[in-house]
Order: C-alpha cells, then structure tokens, then sequence
C-alpha cells in the first residue's frame, strides 16, 4: 500500500470540493506514435481528429483540460483544429508515459484538489462512463478512481492530491496503474477501453 501519512480524510477532501477546489483533466498526447507511423494524434476518426475527441472526453470532466505534448510539440497546435486550456510540453516525452504524467502534474495550479486523465487513442470512451468517473471523484475526492481493466485499474482515471508525490517519481513508459493499485483504487466500468489506437489497422477496425 502506499503511504497515507499525508492522506486527508474523506469528510475533510469533500469539504475542499464543495468549497471550490479545481480538479482539471490531463490529456496525454506526447508520444511518438511508432506504432502508427506518424501523428496519432491528428489521425482522423469521424471527421476530427483523435486529439479533438479526447480533448472533448476531457471536457465531460472538467473545464479545465490540459494537453500534454511531446515529439509533436510544434505541429499539434497548428493543425489538430483543438482548443484546449492550454498545451503542455514534455521535455523528457521519450521516456514515456511518466515523464508526461510528471509534467503535467507539475503544472497544475495549487487550488486542483485531483486530476483527471485521460489518453489520445482512447475515441471509443463514451461520456456515460466519463460522467460516473466525475461524479466518483465528487462523491469521494479522496480516493483514487479508474477504469476497470479485467481486474486492473488503468486510464482514463481520478489522481487525488495526495496521490501526486507517488506519481511525480515514476519513471519509463509506465503509467500510474501500479500506484493505482497499491491505492487501492475504486473501479468503475467505463466502455470502449480496450479498443486504444496503436496502429492503423485498429483505426480502421472502430471507424
């Protein structure tokens, strides 16, 4: 388990909700896309592209959304048609998911009582599932909440505060799933998970 010395009670984290506390949502958009063979991101799904649907998604959870960029820092903004709050750049974007998570949590503002994320390559996620995440996360903003991975919590998901200094030491193309776990975070059911975009032939298989 990790350590709760830190941890506020769930009465004193609801508090600090209700009197205003900001929870903005996180879009990771900063890798290389390897797999894919070139911007994932501006890849188009339904007429707009992948990052204009996730930065929706990040919108049925906040007003907030943040978008994390990486090895297409400069072309992003330029032609994802996509109006976020603001971009967010990853300098270290090579090393994977935790270097993303780090920047982005290291730019959030010291009202955000949580965190939000979400992914680029996840369009299938639908706002049912992205309203239970949010109103988990108002019901209980002390508790982590993700998404149910056959037993495993994963993205898009809910990082308390508390939380932050356990991901902000995370290293390599891992993302916070393990902390999440050791948190014992609160599951929920969100639809279309499991049909991330790696490749093109996964684009095609959703359209």
């Amino acid at each position: 388990m990790i350590a709760g010395r830190n941890r506020p009670s769930g009465r004193a984290c609801a508090a600090a909700y209700r009197a205003g506390g900001t929870i903005p949502a996180l879009v990771l958009a900063a890798g290389a896309s390897r797999r894919f063979g070139r911007a994932k991101a501006l890849a188009q799904w339904h007429g707009r592209s992948l990052l204009a649907h996730a930065i929706d998604q990040g919108r049925m959870l906040s007003k907030d959304v943040r978008v994390i960029t990486g090895c297409r820092a400069p072309l992003l903004p330029l032609r994802s048609h996509a109006r976020p709050t603001s971009w967010l750049y990853a300098k270290d974007w090579d090393e994977g998911l935790a270097a993303s998570l780090r920047a982005g949590i290291s730019a959030l503002p010291a009202g955000a009582r949580g965190v939000f994320v979400v992914l680029v390559d996840q369009p299938l996620v639908d706002s049912a599932s992205l309203e239970r995440l949010r109103e988990a996360a108002r019901r209980e903003p002390g508790k982590p909440h993700a998404a149910d991975y056959n037993g495993r919590p994963g993205v898009p998901a809910y990082l308390p505060r508390w939380l932050w200094p356990a991901v902000m030491g995370l290293e390599g193309d891992r993302g916070a799933g393990r902390l999440l776990a050791a948190a014992g975070a609160n599951r929920l059911a969100i639809a279309g998970v499991q049909a991330d975009v790696d490749t093109p032939h996964d684009l095609a298989a959703i359209r």
